[in-house]
């Protein structure tokens, strides 16, 4: 199950950083690397500090946007130095372990981390549907990334290990349907007039933050997608 769970760097400065990654997530088992817009790479420095986990480097995914390396995935947890929520549940390191352990037999799942200096955007954790904050010493909470992967990882791997955390019922969609509903959602949206363009507002950013912290099953979003396309049916009726 520990191959469905991905690890996800944004805008990596240091090319170091990223085979110290690798060398991480091989420590507890994790395979799956994707980079997005890395500053450098491939790069020797990966190489030299990924040890014994080149394999990891070699089959890293790069891509070109946090949409393409999170578009497959069920779940989606975003990692963050500060303790911000931005009305998602948040959950400690232990209890992602135990997030990620529980679903990673049904789908892909993705651990997200920023940029060294500065982390996430807000508009980077509002594609999550958990923030995981890693408590520290208050004086110095700061950890490097590769210090915060291996504290994730170990969770994840010592979740793994107990079996009674392994099953969930739940059939989730992945991030790339959630996508097509918010596009629809919003298209209807400006259909009815609800949303209108000199005064939009935040309705869109807080209906996607809602949706993400409420996760509607796959059924469930069916049924959403549905009552939309209803609404769209009976709009295009009345204006013939």
């Amino acid at each position: 199950m520990l191959k469905n769970i991905r690890i996800v760097l944004i805008n990596t400065f240091h090319p170091g950083n990223i085979g110290a990654a690798a060398r991480a997530m091989k420590n507890m088992g994790l395979t799956q690397l994707w980079l997005v817009e890395p500053r450098e790479y491939p790069h020797p420095d990966a190489d030299s500090r990924a040890a014994g986990a080149k394999d990891v480097l070699d089959t890293a995914r790069v891509v070109g946007s946090l949409d393409e390396a999170i578009a497959d995935c069920q779940l989606v947890i975003g990692t963050s130095a500060r303790n911000r929520t931005f009305d998602l549940p948040q959950l400690d390191a232990r209890e992602c372990g135990i997030k990620c352990a529980a679903e990673s037999g049904d789908g892909e799942i993705a651990i997200v981390f920023g940029r060294e200096t500065m982390g996430l955007h807000n508009d980077e954790l509002k594609r999550c549907n958990f923030h995981v904050y890693i408590p520290a010493n208050p004086e110095y909470p700061v950890l490097n990334v590769a210090q915060a992967i291996q504290l994730l990882s170990y969770e994840v791997w010592m979740a793994h290990e107990q079996p009674q955390v392994r099953s969930e019922s739940a059939q989730y969609p992945r991030q790339g349907e959630m996508a097509l509903f918010y596009e629809h959602l919003e298209r209807v949206l400006r259909l009815t007039h609800f949303i209108i363009p000199q005064h939009e507002g935040r309705v869109l950013d807080k209906l996607h933050r809602f949706f993400n912290r409420s996760r509607p099953e796959r059924a469930e979003l069916g049924m959403l997608r549905g009552i939309l396309a209803s609404v769209e049916e009976v709009l295009g009726k009345q204006k013939k």
